[in-house]
């Protein structure tokens, strides 16, 4: 008999759970009734709430950054062999990088001097070794590059005259 109670107790939970499920169901939609929650409907936003919410989600949208290229204005100013070399020469050979001749040393100089002024200008406009054209500046002109080259290595002690290859 004991065997008959107990399939009594499982046959009652059988048919007690989904009742359990079913009216907690129905109290919460009856509460929720009850409370409104069902069928009530916000008033729209006026238009210039969402209008204002626009334009705030437009400005956090946002890059953060733009790039604009613009061309340059005006002609381009010639400028000096030592304002050439302050500006884009000395950031290498103002420290030897890589191999480069350091400003002002004969001994790294004396080799490249004794190639001779137009060896050195056309190493310096068209690059060499881990030099780029025109020292990385492509604004320079082939007279400013001839300038800095003249004014480089006569701090080595060249006599040098960047006057000598105008034409």
């Amino acid at each position: 008999m004991s065997g008959n109670k107990q399939y009594s107790s499982i046959k009652e939970l059988i048919i007690a759970i989904p009742g359990v499920i079913i009216g907690f169901s129905v109290l919460v939609a009856v509460l929720a009734y009850l409370f409104g929650v069902f069928g009530s409907e916000k008033p729209a936003p006026s238009k210039e709430v969402t209008d204002a919410a626009e334009q705030k989600v437009v400005a956090n949208i946002q890059p953060v950054a733009t790039v604009e290229v613009a061309e340059a204005a005006g002609e381009h100013v010639e400028k000096s062999g030592e304002e050439i070399v302050k500006a884009t020469c000395a950031a290498c050979h103002g420290i030897g990088a890589l191999g480069a001749p350091k400003i002002g040393n004969a001994g790294d100089w004396g080799p490249r001097i004794s190639q001779g002024y137009e060896t050195l200008v056309k190493h310096a406009t068209e690059g060499i070794r881990s030099m780029p054209p025109r020292g990385g500046n492509a604004d320079l002109t082939d007279h400013e590059v001839a300038d800095a080259v003249a004014y480089m290595a006569n701090q080595a002690g060249a006599k040098f005259d960047a006057a000598s290859l105008k034409k």
